[in-house]
């Protein structure tokens, strides 16, 4: 596929799920859509930095806006790590977890561990049905661990 293909594909993709759930097609939405889904775990500055390549005069409040917006909506997903501003990625909907590295900040995205949502059953609910369960597994990836042997 060439890359003016790929790039129609994506823009096709994501104008559908915007209306899909109710949003007007822009292109700052599409711009950000397509830089989130291109580096998954991004930071805002990053995915701003990715934007401009396409709206040079878009500003970081601007795709913050976005980035709110389409988390709100569901098409963004905002992951919070320890010592780390929030991050950005598409995928959405299977309840997936992250590996983080404490060495050099890799994240990683882990598979809900018994392939179902919620992955952990809490002991007591409290009354609540549970949907979603977030773990954060921390360790060093394999790079940093043979750094720290070396």
């Amino acid at each position: 596929m060439t890359e003016t293909a790929a790039a129609q594909e994506s823009t096709a993709r994501w104008s559908n799920e915007l209306r899909g759930h109710g949003r007007r097609v822009t292109k700052q939405r599409l711009a950000v859509l397509r830089a989130v889904d291109a580096a998954p775990h991004s930071v805002a500055d990053d995915v701003a930095a990715a934007v401009r390549g396409e709206l040079p005069d878009i500003s970081l409040q601007s795709v913050y806006v976005v980035l709110a917006d389409l988390t709100e909506t569901g098409l963004l997903r905002k992951i919070e790590t320890p010592d780390s501003p929030a991050r950005y990625e598409t995928r959405v909907n299977d309840n997936h977890h992250h590996a983080v590295c404490t060495g050099c900040g890799r994240i990683e995205d882990v598979d809900c561990a018994v392939g179902h949502a919620p992955c952990l059953t809490p002991g007591d609910t409290h009354g609540m049905t549970i949907q979603i369960a977030d773990v954060l597994y921390r360790g060093l990836c394999t790079d940093c661990a043979a750094a720290a042997a070396s």
